[in-house]
């Protein structure tokens, strides 16, 4: 019984670190309303399942980064809140992975995107 529990509890801490990321981070609400436009475009278009995996993937991969990104910054101010350089240098590089991914998904989006969208133009 108690294994049942700590996993639906431990279930219910995920969904709400989610919620806490949509409702805190303007930013992950940015990444959450291109995911919908590309999930929308994508079906729209009707591209293939290959496309649709990529799509997905680099939306998963911008949003765990996101919220992995706001995880380190969170621990980081709990750590400290002086001005420390090795503290800048943390919060940095995981805003930076999160800005490599979402390039990434521009390119990926792009090469789907693109050539279906300019037949219509």
């Amino acid at each position: 019984m108690q294994n049942k529990l700590s996993f639906f509890a431990s279930f219910f801490n995920a969904l709400r670190g989610i919620y806490y990321c949509i409702i805190n981070e303007r930013h992950m609400r940015i990444h959450l309303f291109f995911a919908v436009a590309a999930v929308f475009l994508s079906w729209y278009l009707k591209i293939s399942s290959i496309e649709w995996l990529l799509v997905v993937l680099v939306i998963t991969l911008v949003i765990t980064l996101e919220m992995i990104n706001s995880a380190i910054e969170r621990t980081v101010d709990l750590y400290t809140t002086d001005a420390h350089p090795l503290a800048q240098i943390a919060k940095d590089v995981a805003a930076g992975a999160v800005l490599f991914a979402a390039l990434c998904a521009l390119i990926i989006g792009a090469v789907v995107f693109l050539p279906k969208l300019c037949k219509y133009f």
